[in-house]
């Protein structure tokens, strides 16, 4: 069986920023800049992965 077998057509997702079809070289995203727009959501902290209240932060 071939990778092309394996793996769905890049076009068959949505980009999760603008909706386009995502493109095989940037995915999931459609473009450089819908994938620099996602960076820069993590790095500004709009998304946020919750932790648990039981975990500690290092005292360092």
């Amino acid at each position: 069986m071939t990778d092309q077998a394996r793996t769905p057509p890049a076009t068959a997702r949505a980009c999760p920023i603008c909706g386009k079809p995502a493109q095989q070289a940037f995915l999931p995203f459609c473009s450089s800049r819908c994938r620099d727009v996602d960076l820069n959501r993590w790095l500004s902290g709009r998304y946020v992965v919750p932790g648990r209240e039981d975990d500690v932060e290092d005292p360092e």
